[in-house]
């Protein structure tokens, strides 16, 4: 298994920062958009694991 996917069983940085950074940008999607109320409701809980999964996948090997 090679790529992306290899690196994310490997336990690699760079596939994880990715995952994290789109989690991030996801939850702040979810707080601004004004249709779905679930969607609003979540987009805190979705940030702040994100930022958590981001402060521990900084500690990966490269």
């Amino acid at each position: 298994m090679s790529g992306f996917v290899g690196g994310l069983m490997r336990l690699r940085r760079g596939p994880w920062e990715i995952v994290a950074t789109v989690l991030i940008a996801l939850g702040v999607f979810m707080l601004m958009q004004p249709f779905l109320l679930a969607a609003y409701t979540y987009s805190f809980i979705v940030t702040l694991a994100g930022t958590v999964m981001f402060i521990v996948v900084s500690h990966f090997p490269e």
